[in-house]
């Protein structure tokens, strides 16, 4: 039932300004369309894509309207992010801020909650019942390793003793995955708060209560996930799902989705239950897995388009003996709680095998043109084991029946219109592309999917953003350089990289496609520029961020991970280096497997896949570049193909506005007056 009704409630537009005034910032137009816009799909049930520019003030432009749908109508609406920082952000910050802010306009206190999968929470019962998890190769005759995580599981206990959550997140410094997993369960291996004799202090089950009786759910795009694939249900019930970072909800969804296969998960789980059935049964699970590792160490690394006969025999063998184990378990029994907590355990772990051994199999029972999973083998380099993975060739079907189908929907992000419009994210996610004539760049991709007027209906909202860009920034494209080669950074980009850094006084963030770019250009530069570099990987990635924002004159160079998590405003970052443009690596096993399909069906899978993932890329590690009203500054391409290629068009049109030029002595010259009005402000 409603909380109160809704000539008690106060209007939007009050609420928003309460909600602005509350957090010290200044109220904008793009904030107050955006809110409007997730009002209107509230009411509608139309789902929304909006893309926010930094500095819009996204969060409060949908949280102000879900909670006053929350509270108005007694529901819960459920908040995803991407990454950890937004959630904290949203749980440490915005909310209780906007709860306090808002209880008088809607009547009472609204409440909130942060819910993470069971693995992300201590587990008593693992704690006190000491059943140790199957050690990993590289801790096996490692004694440092086996001390190491001793010290950890140690730490963990003395740990339990204060945390009232279980949160793993609130455990600084952190402890290894393997130690992690001593004291903690996965869904399938818990044994449910009626059996367990510690449910009624459970950590995870607590979440879940707490989740279940507020107004605002946090959680992440994997849980998300989880509960909208995996028929799991452990989201409270809710009938609005707001997804922010949307830009990376494919990508999360489709690392929910992926399986793996090693010979040593075999193996472990053939121990898990060898003193629970006949030997002689675990045994054969035993010698399947021997089997499966050797043939998986000569296979080369790389996507399986056939399969071969002797790896469809050893999958069938490992797929029938983790089954016969599974049998031999039998049903759940009642029995003392270490015998329910070992055959738990076992069952996960089998089933887990045999599952996947079974999805491996029926990847390849339909021709290349109409599969739905992509099959590769990863690893064997260094500790990592060689492994099969299945993924699925695209989730777009899996979000439109299973998100898009069962509740109003609204993403957002700084960057969802690429090449000018929805229709790339769109198809990603499963919406109907937009109709609008003339909207779409020179060098689009298409991938010519059959027309679908029947799909959900959806509106594209870019509400812009507060920053000027074409006044604020300079997008200089390296024309004259040659075209980037396979054998790393050719010598005239490490001459313009060192102009470049030398005109701006150092204040550099280079972003490479690859961590063997990062380390040629961070080596080569530091013999010849005089400004501290510092390269990812040489310390904590927090860390050197902390120590890039702390010193004006300091680079940073890395890849991935500072494409999408660099947030640093002021004269400590005035240029954004892209060595080239980031097109997914040609041996992807899924991106390729992607292209073809879409080839497949008469389109072009190049533009259709890797352009897309290229624009997106880009749009992120650009958009390290604006951070405040205040900051100024150039976006340095040094890939010529930005510029010269046909599909070039699209990916400038996935920027924001900047002033373009490629001349080099022009922002040569705008970075050194940067440098100088910097030096003298500070």
């Amino acid at each position: 039932m409603p909380d109160t009704t809704t000539a008690e409630l106060a209007s939007l537009p009050e609420l928003l300004s309460a909600a602005v005034e509350a957090v010290g910032g200044v109220e904008r137009s793009g904030q107050v369309r955006m809110a409007q816009a997730v009002a209107d799909a509230i009411r509608t049930g139309d789902h929304l894509a909006v893309q926010a520019g930094t500095g819009t003030g996204k969060s409060l432009a949908y949280l102000v309207p879900a909670l006053r749908h929350a509270v108005e109508h007694g529901s819960t609406v459920v908040v995803s992010t991407a990454t950890i920082a937004l959630q904290r952000q949203l749980v440490d910050r915005d909310l209780p801020r906007l709860a306090k802010a808002l209880t008088g306009p809607l009547g009472r206190a609204p409440k909130f909650a942060i819910l993470k999968g069971r693995r992300n929470y201590l587990c008593l019962h693992r704690l006190n019942s000491g059943v140790p998890e199957e050690p990993e190769d590289s801790v096996l005759f490692d004694p440092f390793a086996v001390s190491r995580l001793g010290r950890e599981v140690k730490r963990l206990h003395e740990w339990a003793e204060d945390t009232g959550t279980g949160d793993r997140d609130e455990l600084v410094p952190g402890v290894t995955d393997h130690a992690w997993r001593q004291v903690s369960v996965s869904a399938r291996e818990c044994l449910g708060v009626a059996r367990c004799p510690v449910g009624t202090d459970c950590f995870a089950e607590r979440a879940r209560a707490d989740a279940g009786r507020v107004d605002i759910v946090v959680t992440n795009h994997a849980l998300l996930a989880i509960d909208a694939l995996q028929g799991i249900q452990v989201l409270p019930e809710h009938d609005l799902v707001i997804v922010d970072e949307a830009h990376d909800l494919v990508d999360r969804v489709t690392s929910v989705a992926t399986a793996e296969l090693t010979a040593t998960a075999v193996t472990a789980a053939a121990r898990r239950c060898g003193r629970l059935i006949d030997q002689e049964v675990a045994d054969r699970l035993v010698e399947a897995g021997d089997g499966l590792a050797l043939l998986l160490g000569d296979l080369p690394v790389g996507r399986v388009d056939a399969l071969p006969v002797p790896l469809g025999a050893s999958l069938g063998t490992v797929r029938d003996a983790a089954h016969a184990c599974v049998t031999k378990l039998g049903p759940e029994r009642k029995a003392d709680v270490d015998v329910a907590t070992a055959r738990k355990l076992a069952l996960s772990l089998l089933e887990d095998v045999h599952d996947t051994a079974v999805r491996l199999l029926a990847a390849f029972d339909e021709d290349s043109a109409h599969r739905r999973d992509v099959v590769w083998v990863s690893g064997g380099e260094g500790p990592r084991p060689v492994s099969l993975k299945v993924a699925p060739l695209a989730v777009a079907g899996l979000l439109r029946e299973r998100l898009f189908g069962t509740c109003t929907t609204v993403l957002t992000s700084a960057t969802l219109t690429l090449g000018g419009t929805f229709d790339a994210m769109a198809r990603l996610w499963g919406l109907p592309t937009e109709q609008r004539a003339g909207v779409k760049a020179e060098g689009t991709a298409t991938d010519k999917a059959p027309p679908d007027d029947e799909g959900p209906k959806w509106t594209g909202l870019d509400v812009g953003s507060p920053f000027e860009h074409e006044r604020s920034g300079i997008l200089y494209v390296a024309k004259h350089l040659p075209p980037p080669g396979r054998d790393g950074l050719p010598p005239s980009y490490l001459d313009e990289l060192r102009e470049l850094i030398d005109a701006a006084g150092g204040r550099t963030l280079g972003l490479f496609s690859s961590m063997r770019a990062a380390k040629q250009a961070s080596e080569e530069l530091r013999k010849r520029v005089t400004v501290p570099i510092l390269c990812q990987g040489e310390d904590s990635t927090a860390l050197l961020v902390k120590k890039f924002a702390a010193d004006p004159a300091t680079c940073l160079f890395g890849t991935l991970s500072l494409w999408q998590g660099v947030d640093v405003p002021g004269v400590s970052l005035q240029l954004v280096v892209v060595d080239r443009i980031p097109f997914p690596r040609p041996d992807d096993p899924l991106a390729s497997a992607r292209q073809r399909a879409v080839e497949a069906r008469g389109g072009n899978g190049f533009l259709t896949v890797a352009a897309t993932h290229a624009a997106l890329l880009l749009a992120q590690g650009t958009g390290r570049l604006l951070r405040s009203m205040t900051d100024k500054g150039v976006v340095a391409i040094l890939d010529p193909r930005l510029a010269t290629a046909r599909y070039g068009r699209f990916l400038r049109d996935s920027l924001p506005s900047y002033w373009t030029t490629y001349d080099p002595e022009v922002v040569r010259g705008a970075l050194r007056r940067l440098d100088e009005a910097a030096t003298r402000a500070g």
